[in-house]
């Protein structure tokens, strides 16, 4: 079957360690199943990959890809969940100290077929095309756990978005809005200010501009780069969810008489549940809204979204077609 996969690390030339080719199709062992995938979308944990972050050399070649939408044995039009927790493990699976995403132990998205545990397929509406809906297993899946699990946030609270543009920042922008959120987002860029704003963003500021209000959240998966500015944002006992540090980890200053003085908290956030992505997915159903997409291209011109997700060329989700 064809597949884009990794074949080699490279952490100057990523995308040179990744070949469109065949791979052999996968079997399905018991209590797993076949997707045949329709539509796959890209993640920075691809070109992470491709750096061999998260990766390890044994398991090379590897299919690249966590997400994806297409259709399962009996034919049923099914998102894939890409969180693999052990077998025996139950309840909240990104807790299990075991589990691994598809691309890191089981051969990923990227490919005319892919296997996951049976308990891994979402039930995709039909009103839902398959390129949106496999934008929603990571990048918005991972927004919806920031805001309404780990943040708790509700309908009237305020939340501040930094890094407007990126996969979560702009997932978490749509849906603030969709679920009656005030919504303010920065960037350094004033064509992804703009472009906030048309998701739904109240106001859009640039980096590190004062906002006019103290919210009760912040949505953090910049890092150091705006660190200060998060938390010189919250109102007293607000609280910070962090999922990402894109623009690295280590803080010059953490603020910490700030965090103890005002109360605040700070809530580490990853990916989602199975359970959170089937809640995801009927937010979108009711309330209409639909992921935005960037580009969509064949597979077989993935090398080119690799590039433009390198360059920072984008501004929403890059998404593969079979």
């Amino acid at each position: 079957m064809f597949a884009a996969y990794a074949e080699k690390f490279s952490s100057d030339d990523p995308i040179s360690g990744l070949v469109l080719g065949e791979r052999p199709e996968p079997v399905a062992p018991d209590g797993w199943t076949t997707v045949t995938v329709k539509a796959a979308s890209l993640n920075h944990h691809d070109l992470w990959s491709l750096q061999g972050v998260g990766l390890k050399a044994e398991a090379l070649p590897m299919i690249l890809g966590c997400d994806a939408a297409g259709l399962d044995e009996d034919g049923n039009e099914v998102v894939v969940h890409s969180v693999i927790s052990s077998p025996d493990w139950t309840g909240d699976e990104t807790l299990d100290p075991k589990r691994s995403l598809l691309s890191e132990r089981h051969q990923g998205t990227f490919a005319e077929k892919v296997i996951v545990p049976r308990r891994n397929v979402v039930a995709k509406p039909a009103g839902m095309s398959f390129e949106e809906a496999a934008c929603l297993p990571t990048a918005w899946l991972t927004a919806y756990r920031m805001l309404f699990t780990q943040g708790g946030l509700k309908a009237g609270d305020s939340v501040l978005i930094q890094g407007a543009g990126g996969g979560v920042a702009t997932a978490a922008i749509t849906l603030a809005r969709a679920a009656g959120l005030k919504v303010y987002a920065t960037s350094r860029d004033e064509a992804k200010q703009k472009r906030a704003l048309e998701l739904g963003a109240h106001e859009a500021l640039a980096s590190g501009e004062r906002l006019p209000v103290k919210v009760d959240a912040v949505i953090e998966t910049v890092g150091r780069a705006t660190w200060t500015h998060s938390v010189r944002s919250l109102r007293p006992g607000g609280a910070i969810i962090i999922s990402g540090t894109t623009s690295g980890p280590n803080l010059d200053d953490a603020l910490l008489t700030n965090i103890f003085f005002l109360q605040l908290k700070v809530i580490g956030s990853t990916m989602g549940t199975r359970n959170e992505l089937a809640s995801l997915v009927s937010l979108l159903e009711a309330t209409g809204t639909r992921p935005l997409i960037d580009r969509t291209m064949p597979l077989t011109e993935a090398k080119a979204g690799f590039e433009a997700m390198h360059a920072g060329d984008l501004f929403g989700k890059v998404v593969f077609t079979l």
